[in-house]
């Protein structure tokens, strides 16, 4: 048995590696997983319970429940300002992730080139060329804050660019791009005939008076954009594994059809819990999101006090990307926290060539430990 050429050429994601070494560490710390520290809210843990002694233990059609896609249809509409017929433009998927891999084979053909933000998500790159696409990195510049800005794609565009990726609120940056800036990219995506997957896990987490401002709401994008989200990050429902694609009906039919083949449907009982998700209190993102404020002002101005070290101040998501080319190199820099501070973090060249000179941490971890790593790394560095 032979694993295919396609599977060998995958790159690794840096964050799983890092994840891997750390396991030697037993006392370590880790700021390298982007995973919330809260639990699963308890009125949606116990809408999945119901949902199993209810019985709800069968396949659902492809595309989710019928309840659950018009609840997301209500949230799209009031939040998002998308038009949305929850029988034409959803597809409830496995997570993001199987969100953006589902939308990329559904459009790319091989040899098509896929700009992606640089840095960005790693699987992104992975998800492409499992789709047969060609990555184009485009860069992301810390002068810029990590904003996407439409005079750093523009020279990128080439007559096979076929789509264009966006994430905002961004991993690893955790810059917002601004609603004009965003006007400014779907000007460029009209005038070229581009398609946008846009990536929105992290919309609920702004601070500072920042605005998420979803690409397909503006004039002209929403017969060119899929909208991808999740409920991983918003309610810490990470292993439930629920996301979705909102788009238009064309699109979205088709990949209702790769479903069946990739995982059928979502969960039964997860597709429920999700739905209590949507309809029940809010409470518990409020709570989380003003806890990872102060965390990531405790980690920001703890991290700008150590020798070598530049960081700025994060506008969403639970992401730091501190400049640390002082040091050396971001694999050299990683690999010398974890060993002599025992402290995870990710090396940026792992989210592309831009990331070079950067490490990543998360700062969904409790302050007693963002107070721990940070007086382990001054220990270290002095």
């Amino acid at each position: 048995m032979r694993p295919s050429a396609k599977c060998l050429s995958a790159p690794r994601s840096e964050i799983r590696t890092m994840f891997s070494l750390a396991a030697g560490y037993p006392d370590a710390l880790s700021l390298g997983i982007g995973e919330p520290d809260f639990p699963t809210p308890e009125h949606i843990r116990e809408a999945g319970k119901r949902a199993l002694d209810e019985g709800r233990t069968k396949y659902t059609p492809n595309a989710g429940i019928p309840e659950l896609r018009r609840g997301l249809a209500e949230k799209l509409s009031r939040e998002n300002g998308l038009a949305c017929d929850p029988e034409r433009n959803l597809v409830v998927t496995s997570g993001a992730c199987e969100a953006i891999m589902l939308s990329l084979l559904g459009l790319v053909e091989p040899g098509d080139e896929v700009l992606v933000p640089d840095p960005g998500w790693p699987n992104y790159y992975g998800q492409v060329h499992m789709a047969g696409g060609t990555t184009v990195p485009y860069p992301l510049l810390e002068s810029e804050r990590f904003h996407v800005r439409a005079e750093r794609i523009a020279p990128r565009i080439t007559p096979r660019t076929r789509l264009l990726l966006l994430n905002s609120p961004g991993n690893p940056t955790g810059a917002v791009t601004s609603p004009e800036e965003l006007r400014e990219v779907a000007d460029l995506a009209i005038r070229h005939d581009l398609t946008v997957i846009s990536d929105e896990p992290y919309e609920k987490f702004l601070y500072d008076g920042a605005r998420h401002l979803s690409p397909a709401s503006l004039p002209g994008m929403a017969e060119r954009v899929l909208t991808v989200n999740s409920f991983s990050k918003t309610y810490s429902m990470t292993g439930w594994r629920v996301g979705y694609i909102h788009g238009p009906e064309e699109v979205v039919t088709e990949l209702v059809k790769l479903q069946e083949g990739m995982s059928a449907c979502v969960t039964a009982c997860a597709q429920w819990a999700a739905l209590e998700a949507l309809r029940g209190s809010q409470d518990c993102t409020r709570v989380m999101v003003e806890a990872y404020r102060r965390r990531r002002d405790l980690l920001v101005e703890g991290l700008n006090r150590l020798p070598g070290v530049h960081c700025i101040l994060p506008e969403g998501a639970f992401y730091a990307f501190a400049n640390v080319e002082a040091l050396g190199s971001s694999q050299e820099v990683a690999m010398d926290w974890l060993r002599r501070g025992r402290v995870v973090v990710v090396p940026g060249s792992g989210f592309g060539p831009h990331g070079e000179g950067y490490v990543r941490l998360c700062f969904a971890a409790s302050e007693d430990t963002i107070r721990e790593a940070l007086g382990r790394l001054a220990g270290i560095l002095g």
